[in-house]
């Protein structure tokens, strides 16, 4: 496998207790993912790992491109958002052992998501 066209980040730089992160921890690293959205200027697509991704992901793009998200999209694996600044924001459910195992993301699902991404960056459709 390589990574292509692509960046991986994350919300909080270490795995918590219970994998549960307190709000305190998302706050502390939130600066770490601010700065790479800046630093990702040319970014089109985001893919959210799992429902605490994908909120950070709205409120730090709010705050890195200075968009509006209103109403606050719902989070759903598979659901595709066009955001403002030619953005989209792409959920996942995250590829946790707990999730894997028991078949609720499966390695199709998960491609699945992936394949969208692509597919808005090469034709512009979901």
């Amino acid at each position: 496998m390589a990574l292509q066209d692509a960046y991986l980040t994350a919300t909080i730089r270490c795995a918590p207790p219970q994998n549960k992160p307190l709000p305190s921890e998302i706050r502390a690293c939130r600066p770490y993912l601010l700065r790479e959205l800046h630093l990702l200027s040319s970014v089109k697509v985001l893919v959210a790992l799992g429902r605490i991704a994908f909120d950070v992901a709205l409120h730090a793009l709010q705050e890195a491109f200075a968009v509006s998200v209103s109403p606050k999209p719902g989070f759903g694996h598979g659901r595709v958002f066009s955001l403002p600044k030619g953005l989209t924001l792409i959920a996942s459910y995250h590829p946790s052992q707990q999730n894997t195992q028991t078949g609720r993301l499966t390695q199709t699902m998960f491609d699945e998501v992936f394949a969208k991404a692509r597919g808005i960056l090469t034709k512009g459709g979901t």
